[in-house]
């Protein structure tokens, strides 16, 4: 599936709770998708995860989290403790993927998909980095680990996208 998708509504997920995220239910919605780790020093942008979330998704925005054990070891967890940080710590309600690799050869296929969209520097170099999918499925832009998801440059991303009928 991944060489032939032409928009992110062509993937599907595996949740955290073992069930299926069919991208394509979000057929015409604006999604932010972030790799999350529970032990990094961005943790904390659950928070404002969880804020986009809650502020926008009356609009139709959907947020992802898809936590990663590829940068730094620090997601060790399983699903029970990813759950744990998630929804325990961060009061996590929007969709959270089962543990994924996010980078090379082993990542699954929408990072794939996501690092030949928005090409080499799109490609996740930590924990924490943001893609905004357009209600037309294909990649708007995307940030770093250092831009938070509360940020004054995010905020206006979600919006733009979420106001795009």
């Amino acid at each position: 599936m991944s060489q032939t998708a032409t928009t992110a509504f062509d993937f599907s997920l595996t949740g955290l709770d073992g069930r299926t995220i069919d991208l394509d239910a979000y057929r015409g919605r604006p999604i932010l998708i972030a790799n999350t780790a529970s032990e990094c020093g961005f943790t904390s942008q659950y928070e404002g995860l969880q804020s986009v979330w809650t502020r926008w998704r009356d609009s139709g925005l959907v947020v992802i989290a898809v936590p990663s054990n590829d940068f730094g070891q620090q997601e060790p967890g399983d699903a029970e403790q990813i759950g744990r940080v998630c929804y325990n710590n961060y009061g996590v309600s929007f969709p959270v993927a089962a543990k994924s690799p996010v980078k090379g050869a082993h990542a699954i296929p929408l990072f794939s998909w996501l690092a030949r969209q928005g090409g080499f520097l799109a490609r996740p170099r930590w924990n924490f980095y943001k893609y905004i999918i357009g209600r037309d499925g294909t990649l708007a832009t995307w940030f770093s680990s250092i831009s938070r998801p509360d940020s004054e440059r995010v905020q206006s991303a979600v919006m733009r996208v979420v106001l795009d009928h």
